[in-house]
């Protein structure tokens, strides 16, 4: 396999799909439940593909096309093989919720002192990471690298590859509790990324203010940390949401003006900070930091607010979990809003406990005496008996909403992403 590798140093990249084929690019062939990349290994060729990688034989008919034994695992090891080419930081993110975000921020921090590459989207799986590090070229000072995890071992399938030298763990939640099957499972797989770290002698970067990442971290290992607590090297307070966050942070004697943000949520607090933090380990000037936090637009439906003709429209409808959507809610009770209206969609993947975990968040929007709409089939089973008002499909929802429209409410559209709660922007 690693006599292959040289192939890549010829072409201009890496493609594992005909679509987006540019010249000379290597494309590798990867197989899924429904597609086998190899059928298309020819016409990657045609459309301008330098060489191509297959694992089928019969493929591989010609002086451009060669054979692996696995196409992911060549596309891994040869990801791994580049990225050790490079002496730089390369910092893993992860976490259960946030990660995206911090990712982002951090990126936008960095960017003020150094040629940052850093995940795009949320390309965060086995797949994506190594797309992501085989774009690592000679100018690039960081890299930035998400690592996204939904069964056990998956965390450290991608920091095998990826080797960080430093890391965060934003928080863990619970959240594809069918892959996981347990939130020690969830743990042990998060805190594979502390491990790698660990054993890299590298730097971890830990939220004071969460007690299962502080009581997670490994010993010994250099760690930076942030939080609310007077005894963290990077502190914060929040001074208002209005919806949109503003605070102020201190490091050492530097205590800065107030940070107004274009984001929205209590939650997101602790994603600035981590970026803060890390900016600050890496001698980020204090003034580019808070400029860089302030110039930051969230987009692909995370706590973006949208102004719409009736209605101002927190949308943060990409992902949920019961962790998620719980930070969620209560943040929007402690918005200063005279109306207020939730939509809220089913958390998915959360396996047996799903009924349970949407209970509880049926009782906490009751408890913080919030109005709103459920949508999705599960939320919908357990509406007789809670007395709400629900909906089984967007679908649904919509046809209510357009003959009962609000107007001159804030709106908060929280759910998975499957439940496509951004088809309701258009109405609201």
């Amino acid at each position: 396999m690693e006599n292959l590798f040289d192939l890549f140093y010829e072409c201009s990249g890496v493609s594992t799909d005909t679509r987006n084929i540019t010249e000379d690019v290597l494309f590798i062939a990867l197989k899924g439940d429904r597609f086998n990349g190899n059928e298309y290994a020819q016409q990657a060729i045609d459309k301008g593909a330098k060489y191509a990688i297959v694992d089928q034989e019969k493929y591989a008919d010609n002086h451009k096309i060669f054979l692996v034994k696995d196409g992911l695992l060549f596309l891994q090891k040869l990801a791994e093989h580049h990225r050790q080419q490079f002496d730089i930081p390369v910092i893993g993110i992860t976490g259960t919720n946030g990660k995206t975000t911090t990712k982002e921020l951090t990126a936008a921090v960095l960017s003020k002192k150094y040629n940052v590459l850093y995940t795009l989207g949320n390309l965060n799986n086995h797949i994506g990471v190594p797309l992501t590090l085989l774009q690592l070229k000679k100018g690039h000072d960081i890299a930035i690298i998400e690592m996204g995890a939904s069964k056990v071992g998956d965390i450290k399938e991608l920091t095998d590859i990826a080797h960080p030298s430093h890391g965060l763990i934003t928080n863990i939640g619970h959240a594809h509790l069918e892959g996981f099957g347990s939130p020690e499972n969830i743990i042990k797989t998060k805190t594979e990324l502390y491990q790698a770290v660990a054993e890299n002698k590298g730097v971890l970067f830990c939220n004071l203010d969460d007690k299962t990442l502080k009581q997670q971290l490994p010993s010994p290992c250099q760690n930076v940390n942030y939080g609310t607590v007077s005894e963290a090297d990077i502190s914060g307070n929040i001074v208002h949401l209005s919806p949109m966050l503003s605070f102020i942070w201190q490091s050492n004697s530097f205590t800065s003006p107030m940070v107004e943000t274009q984001i929205i949520g209590k939650y997101n607090f602790y994603n600035m900070l981590a970026a803060i933090c890390i900016g600050v380990h890496f001698n980020v000037n204090d003034k580019d930091i808070s400029e860089a936090l302030e110039q930051y637009t969230p987009s692909n439906n995370r706590s973006q607010l949208e102004k719409t003709s009736h209605n101002t429209v927190i949308l943060d409808a990409y992902n949920a979990n019961p962790t998620s959507v719980r930070s969620a809610l209560e943040n929007f009770s402690e918005i200063e809003s005279n109306d207020k209206l939730f939509v809220l969609g089913d958390m998915l993947e959360l396996g047996k406990n799903s009924k349970q975990y949407h209970q509880e968040i049926i009782d906490l929007s009751k408890k913080l005496n919030l109005q709103g709409v459920f949508v999705g089939k599960i939320f919908s089973s357990l509406a007789e008996e809670n007395e709400i008002l629900s909906f089984e499909t967007t679908e649904q929802a919509k046809d209510f909403f357009s003959t009962a429209l609000p107007k001159n409410n804030l709106i908060l559209l929280k759910g998975s992403r499957g439940i496509g709660l951004e088809k309701l922007v258009e109405i609201l």
